[in-house]
């Protein structure tokens, strides 16, 4: 037990902790913007269970992949069509390409839904079309898509599992305190949601640039790295993925208060 609280070991928990902090900010957008399909009565009900139930199976899936870690990095499938797409396909490999175009799948949705619906605030129905146990299930299995991201990226600072797991566990009781107040910004600010889906959207892009170098990074060959068109296919960097969100809030706080100046303008005006 001495062991487990070294220096090495508290200073490898924090690193971690502020890893899921930083990697945990889209899942949390998603179960805010998700769990509002639920019931009105039962969408917070939906958020606590779907984010209990997604840290278990965190916590399993880490439990898991520290055991099978070297399983999981062996490509099954080989792309070999010289010019068209070329490559390996591991585990890693097709959790980002499934969970990148399911995500880009949602939010796109949900953005035409959005825009073919006149009235939303005054049509309940067209927020609620899931059962809370329908957006309970979403929510897990997205959440374990998003943790796979940080679970490879945790492995690679520590395999000592009581560390891995404390700071899973302190990214799952963030996300508890924290997913009703950002489903109430977002309701209150519903322009916010807008600009959440179209951030998710660069999301399943970020996932889908995950997958090219998956089976490359795991198995170190480079020859495993995946080419479209003969371009290889390259993650995008955090650093890219937060300052295009950054961009995206501030031209959206920029155009609400043009908007709002020039209501006043014209109100100013009529009177």
């Amino acid at each position: 037990m001495a062991d487990l609280f070294t220096i090495q070991n508290m200073a490898n928990l924090g690193v971690l902790i502020f890893l899921q902090a930083v990697l945990g900010f889209d899942n949390l957008l998603y179960i805010s913007i998700e769990s509002q399909r639920a019931p009105v009565d039962r969408q917070r009900a939906v958020r606590f269970w779907g984010i209990i139930i997604a840290v278990v199976l965190r916590v399993v899936l880490l439990f898991v992949m520290v055991h099978l870690i070297d399983l999981l990095k062996e490509p099954f499938y080989h792309f070999n069509m010289p010019g068209i797409i070329e490559g390996g396909v591991n585990f890693s490999t097709a959790v980002f390409v499934i969970g990148g175009v399911f995500i880009m799948y949602t939010a796109f949705k949900e953005i035409t839904h959005m825009l073919s619906v006149e009235h939303l605030e005054n049509d309940p129905e067209a927020r609620t079309g899931k059962s809370a146990v329908q957006v309970v299930i979403m929510i897990v299995m997205m959440n374990l898509i998003f943790s796979f991201d940080s679970i490879l990226s945790a492995l690679a600072i520590t395999d000592v599992f009581p560390i891995l797991a404390i700071a899973i566990l302190s990214s799952g009781l963030a996300m508890l305190l924290l997913a009703d107040g950002v489903t109430v910004f977002l309701k209150k600010n519903r322009m916010y949601e807008v600009l959440g889906l179209f951030i998710l959207l660069i999301v399943g892009v970020v996932l889908l640039g995950e997958a090219g170098p998956a089976a490359a990074h795991a198995m170190h060959d480079q020859s495993l790295q995946i080419r479209v068109f003969g371009h290889e296919l390259l993650p995008m960097s955090k650093s890219t993925f937060y300052f295009s969100v950054i961009v995206l809030v501030i031209v959206e706080i920029v155009q609400t208060g043009y908007q709002r100046k020039l209501a006043e303008e014209r109100q100013h005006e009529q009177g």
